[in-house]
């Protein structure tokens, strides 16, 4: 997998979210996204099935997926996720979970954790 590059023209970057409640997060970055060319929000994460950022992610037309700890930490289904759907870059937005090993060595320097809400 190539590395996320913001200048290459050719390739669209693919970025999955990781969140785990309301989605405010989630929402402005993939808002920011669609108004630009070369990045795509490919994917959201939930471990919660009542979070409304899955609300969120069904109004702004973007696949999500809800995943229980077992599927997390027990397995590779999250990293198999992550890798058939070719995604670039893994941003936690409000999401709480430590990242199991498998996906922070697949993903190392190609992930991002929002801190505060985006604007």
């Amino acid at each position: 997998m190539n590395n996320f590059n913001y200048d290459k023209k050719d390739k669209t970057n693919k970025i999955a979210l990781f969140a785990s409640g309301s989605g405010t997060n989630a929402e402005n970055i993939a808002n920011y996204f669609q108004k630009r060319k070369g990045t795509t929000i490919a994917l959201i994460l939930t471990n919660k099935n009542d979070a409304f950022v899955i609300q969120r992610a069904k109004r702004l037309n973007i696949p999500f997926l809800v995943f229980g700890k077992d599927d997390f930490y027990k397995t590779r289904k999250i990293l198999n996720i992550l890798l058939e759907n070719n995604i670039d870059l893994i941003v936690l937005a409000g999401f709480l979970w430590l990242i199991p090993e498998n996906i922070i060595h697949s993903f190392n320097k190609r992930k991002r954790n929002v801190w505060r809400p985006c604007t």
